[in-house]
């Protein structure tokens, strides 16, 4: 894996920044695919992870949750919004109903696992203090460190065309976001932060502050 910023740390995977998982510290943020633990525990295992938090619930996200926290004997945590739908495994709830919702939720999602932390606005995890962003999902949060403007922002943006993973910034697939507009303006609050150093669930990160700010801007209101 690699330092992105201080103390925060981009797992390696399969292709590079598809599928992001991150070590703030000793957290885990989020847990891939159900395909995904074999790749995770073998490099954060050695680091002694205290607790494994989710920006939100949703089956690239959830899938190895269960099986990590297990392995290595730690707590999950995630928004308080999700936690009911990821202690079920319901992870169906937290997209709109289509195909290709169910499609991801049958290939990654993960089973449900006991929620130790229901994680709210203003939380601090690992240096960070949650932030409530809904839209892609019902209740999903980014992570935000003022010291160093650094943000981990799950999949209110992607920083990648998911189909051709080609780099640079786009909205979350709308067949899996259950407001539009809500994300839009969960994007606008954190492109209002002037992050300096911004972590996505897909794609790499993003040092180019107003690259962000222009995007977001351009978003349809």
């Amino acid at each position: 894996m690699k330092e992105v910023a201080a103390g925060l740390f981009q797992l390696k995977g399969f292709p590079p920044n598809g599928i992001n998982v991150y070590l703030a510290e000793d957290v885990v943020i989020d847990a891939a695919s159900r395909h995904g633990s074999a790749r995770i525990l073998s490099q954060v295992a050695a680091r002694y992870p205290a607790a494994l938090a989710l920006t939100h619930g949703h089956a690239d996200h959830q899938g190895s949750a269960s099986a990590v926290c297990g392995a290595l004997q730690i707590p999950l945590w995630c928004p308080e919004g999700e936690a009911e739908a990821v202690e079920s495994g319901d992870v169906l709830s937290l997209t709109p109903n289509n195909q290709m919702a169910v499609l991801s939720a049958s290939s990654f999602a993960g089973p449900g696992h006991p929620v130790a932390r229901r994680l709210k606005e203003g939380d601090e995890v690992a240096g960070f203090k949650v932030l409530n962003t809904p839209g892609h999902s019902p209740g999903h949060v980014a992570y935000w460190r003022e010291s160093d403007r650094t943000l981990i922002l799950g999949d209110v943006l992607c920083n990648m065309n998911l189909l051709t993973g080609i780099t640079g910034l786009h909205e979350p697939p709308r067949v899996f976001t259950v407001d539009v507009a809500r994300n839009r303006e969960s994007a606008r609050r954190l492109a209002q932060l002037e992050p300096l150093c911004v972590c996505f669930g897909h794609g790499p990160p993003l040092r180019d502050t107003k690259k962000l700010i222009d995007f977001v801007e351009a978003l349809p209101r």
